[in-house]
């Protein structure tokens, strides 16, 4: 797996052959139907693809339409400056912020592993989505 900075931003592109798996372990067809996932952007974001092939970025909290931004990825040629502090980890928010949870390093922020994304991932857009259900009732 590749990671590391690209200007501002840290990337996780996965490898042609870490997106379908990627794809299978967010259930990425359930979160976001007609996307592909293609990596991670500053570890709040996922890179995404539609299938006429332009990409975006979408917070992994909410994965929603609606804030869907065009980016443009960067080619498997691009240098990806490694950084040892963040080698195999992921930021997780433990209150996500459109839970109200507090955007600052600090109490809500924790380091995780990219094994155990996928299940936060999908236990907090669940939740997102069951209130945004409850809501419009």
């Amino acid at each position: 797996m590749r990671e590391g900075w690209l200007g501002d931003d840290y990337l996780v592109p996965f490898s042609e052959s870490e997106v379908p798996v990627a794809n299978g372990r967010y259930q990425f067809e359930k979160l976001l139907p007609g996307f592909k996932v293609l990596g991670l952007r500053g570890w709040d974001d996922f890179i995404v693809q539609d299938a006429a092939e332009k990409c975006f970025s979408v917070p992994t909290v909410p994965v929603d339409p609606q804030y869907l931004e065009s980016f443009q990825i960067p080619t498997a040629k691009a240098e990806l400056v490694p950084d040892s502090r963040f080698a195999g980890k992921i930021k997780w928010y433990t209150n996500p912020l459109v839970f109200g949870g507090d955007p600052n390093l600090g109490d809500n922020c924790v380091w995780i592993t990219h094994e155990q994304h996928p299940q936060l991932v999908l236990f907090w857009n669940h939740k997102y989505r069951d209130l945004a259900t409850t809501r419009r009732m």
